[in-house]
């Protein structure tokens, strides 16, 4: 049987699932006994006990059906009524019956004077103001005759009890059931917490507690966090090591060339620069994302100033559209790097880069629109790749780097708990790149 179609009405948290699972089944067990209790027993014993109040009651009235009088009446049924323990008196006939109010609990009585009329077609009124007393009103050719006996005669004391008792016991063990629970689930959600926070780039103190499974759950977690940071710690000293030691032997060209007449240094000056740079993007991809802290950051102020330093440079890109208000925890320093690489790119294959944000309760946007030719839809994974290059889908004109600038971006915006989107640009008709992460 699929169960597709109750997944949108189900609770998304783990502490409000499992109290369906704890609440849900007490409170079918306390409607199924209930029912079952009212229906099965109630019911059925009141039915008995009213008929058996209906026949004692029917045998007064036929006792005294051929008195004449009042007093003759009262000595022709008084010993039934002691047999009986009933009380017998005529109201006058500007006397009413006292009914009085029910007790908002007496949910049986309801019943009880079903069954009564249904064996007393002639019954005047019921009044069952208590526990202890119940009271019929029968018309009589004598007079309107009140009878009063024991209100037990009519239905078990007191049926309530089981319900209350049931209910008071399920909300007490529930009640008990919601502590250990949250106890349980606790370690849990600090592992989901610790778990969230590292993959937004931030370790956060955490010690495995709870259950066996957990606590093993939370030490795979930490060892996992240890390899990874040794594996980018690792990663960061090779690419720089390599990166540094290679700036020596440059720095020699560099000195050499400068001793060679102007002509002939020229070509090679041009080889030596451009090793420059690509020993720059090394540096900046053995980087990624470690720099710095994660703090609390305005985006638009941080927009604003990655904006104009680039127009300071001569390029022209604009801060077109800003959505939303308020700071995020972020790497300054890298998410500059991320954006400052997306308008490297939009330059460079394209005329003008436009930079829009969007910040919503629940995340936020940056996103970097061009003019150039733009990256085909089958060739967007491969793009964001380290060392790849899709020349014949940018504009040669412009060199093809060496192919780091995007995966510098993923990178981050993956250190940030997030992720970088390429798309075609509906307002430029270029590349669209999307840095999205959660707040």
């Amino acid at each position: 049987m699929s169960t597709q179609w109750l997944k949108p009405y189900m609770p998304r948290g783990l502490y409000v699932r499992a109290a369906l699972i704890l609440v849900l089944p007490v409170v079918a067990l306390l409607l199924v006994v209930g029912i079952a209790f009212l229906q099965k027993h109630l019911e059925d014993v009141t039915a008995q006990m009213t008929q058996a109040a209906a026949r004692e009651v029917r045998l007064i009235t036929q006792t005294m059906a051929e008195s004449e009088t009042r007093q003759q009446a009262l000595a022709a049924v008084r010993p039934d009524l002691s047999a009986l323990s009933m009380k017998m008196q005529f109201l006058d006939a500007d006397e009413m019956p006292e009914i009085g109010r029910r007790r908002w609990y007496d949910f049986i009585a309801p019943q009880v004077e079903a069954d009564l009329r249904a064996e007393l077609p002639d019954l005047a009124a019921v009044a069952l103001p208590s526990g202890q007393e119940a009271r019929l009103y029968m018309p009589t050719h004598l007079g309107l005759l009140q009878l009063t006996f024991d209100r037990r005669r009519l239905s078990p004391a007191a049926p309530h009890q089981l319900i209350v008792t049931m209910v008071f016991f399920a909300i007490i063990m529930t009640s008990i059931s919601f502590l250990y629970m949250r106890n349980q689930l606790r370690p849990i959600t600090r592992l989901a917490d610790a778990a969230q926070a590292f993959g937004r780039g931030r370790v956060v103190p955490y010690s495995p507690g709870g259950a066996v499974e957990v606590r093993a759950a939370g030490n795979a977690f930490l060892d996992m966090r240890a390899r990874i940071e040794r594996q980018m710690e690792q990663r960061t000293l090779m690419l720089s090591g390599v990166s540094h030691d290679l700036r020596t032997p440059l720095t020699r060209l560099k000195l050499g060339l400068s001793m060679l007449p102007e002509e002939e240094a020229a070509p090679l000056q041009q080889d030596v620069t451009e090793m420059q740079s690509l020993l720059d993007a090394f540096l900046d991809f053995s980087r990624g994302a470690a720099e710095g802290a994660p703090e609390e950051v305005d985006p638009e102020a941080l927009l604003t100033q990655i904006v104009s330093d680039a127009k300071r440079a001569g390029h022209q890109a604009e801060l077109v559209a800003v959505e939303g208000q308020g700071t995020v925890m972020l790497r300054p320093s890298a998410m500059r790097r991320a954006v400052e690489n997306l308008i490297g790119n939009a330059v460079r294959y394209g005329s003008k880069a436009d930079v829009s944000l969007t910040l919503t309760p629940k995340s936020l946007r940056i996103r970097v629109e061009d003019d150039g030719p733009g990256i085909p839809p089958e060739q967007r994974t491969e793009a964001v790749k380290p060392f790849s290059r899709l020349d014949p889908a940018r504009n040669q004109n412009q060199g093809s780097g060496v192919g780091l600038g995007l995966a510098i971006v993923a990178d981050i915006a993956r250190a940030h708990g997030g992720v970088l989107r390429l798309g075609k640009s509906e307002r430029l008709g270029g590349l669209c790149a999307d840095i999205i992460f959660g707040r």
